[in-house]
């Protein structure tokens, strides 16, 4: 009991006894070591690929570069060649429709889903689980079944439409420049209204019902009670879905390629497809990287204004 007074006394007097420093340095060092495997992982998994895919993109790196290990220096020149290229200008541009043209009816639908399934209703939760069907599917799975659904000579939509007169006999939905895209962000809307729904229905749950019950004391109408309560309150988990769904949809790769490969003449080549055919097809792995890293940064800097904008209301 002395001891520990004495200690007490040393610490208010500035004089930091050498137990309680060395108890301290223990601490932090044990607190430390929780991280170390965390720090390991990121290094090696996150880390050395980030510094390889810019090291690449620095170098004039071919296919005789694995052979001979020499890969020049050169600086900039892939990511001059990669944006000057015209199939990059219209790469941006269907990325860029591609992208709108998923996350607004993925989120409109999402948050209608959502908002349906907080009533209550007979299988509701079947239902509700049913809808996760095409967020659970891998996307080559996918893509797949929407190519066969799309096929101009036995695909189901197609005979369908054209059973109905709306559309000529054997269509090619996948080989028509315009209606190719449109059809890519089709199949790409089926699969991300599941992960719009349920972190909107997730937000919605932590909404507290009382709310509600005061606005329909004060008269509130249903659409009323959705744009005054519901999405203010939704606002925070508004700003993570469609982050993630950005970030998410530039990235997309496998539907793209398995539906299309970037065509008919380059009318559905986007940002991941186009580097991808750099680097394996043209063996430009140089340019390959480059436009890779391009994406990265394009989704690091919708990631910081969205780190930006929630300290801006959290202030």
């Amino acid at each position: 009991m002395a001891t520990h007074i004495q200690e007490q006394q040393s610490v208010v007097r500035g004089n930091v006894p050498k137990s309680i420093a060395r108890r301290s340095s223990r601490s932090r060092l044990v607190r430390f070591s929780f991280l170390v495997p965390v720090i390991i992982y990121l290094l090696i998994f996150f880390g050395y690929p980030l510094y390889y895919s810019i090291s690449v993109s620095l170098e004039k790196y071919t296919l005789q570069t694995e052979y001979t290990g020499n890969a020049p220096f050169i600086g900039l020149s892939n990511y001059i060649a990669v944006l000057q290229d015209a199939t990059t200008g219209g790469a941006a541009l269907h990325t860029l429709i591609f992208t709108v043209g998923s996350i607004v009816p993925q989120f409109v639908i999402g948050l209608a889903l959502a908002v349906f399934f907080t009533k209550k209703f007979p299988l509701s939760r079947f239902l509700r689980s049913l809808m996760l069907l095409p967020w659970l599917l891998p996307l080559v799975v996918s893509g797949t079944v929407w190519r066969w659904l799309f096929d101009q000579t036995n695909g189901i939509i197609d005979q369908t439409l054209a059973g109905l007169h709306l559309i000529p006999a054997h269509f090619g939905w996948l080989t028509t420049p315009g209606y190719a895209l449109a059809t890519i962000i089709v199949t790409n809307i089926w699969i991300g209204i599941p992960f719009n729904m349920v972190l909107l229905y997730s937000g919605l749950q932590g909404i507290p019902g009382e709310l509600y019950e005061a606005a329909s004391i004060d008269s509130a109408t249903q659409w009323q009670r959705f744009w005054y309560v519901t999405l203010p309150l939704l606002r925070p988990v508004i700003g993570v879905v469609l982050m993630l769904g950005l970030i998410y949809t530039l990235k997309v790769f496998d539907i793209v390629y398995v539906m299309t490969g970037g065509g008919p003449a380059n009318t559905t080549q986007i940002f991941a497809t186009w580097s991808y055919n750099l680097s394996f097809a043209q063996q430009l792995f140089g340019q390959g990287s480059a436009l890779g890293n391009v994406i990265l940064v394009i989704s690091l800097v919708v990631a910081l204004f969205y780190v930006r904008a929630n300290r801006q209301q959290d202030a």
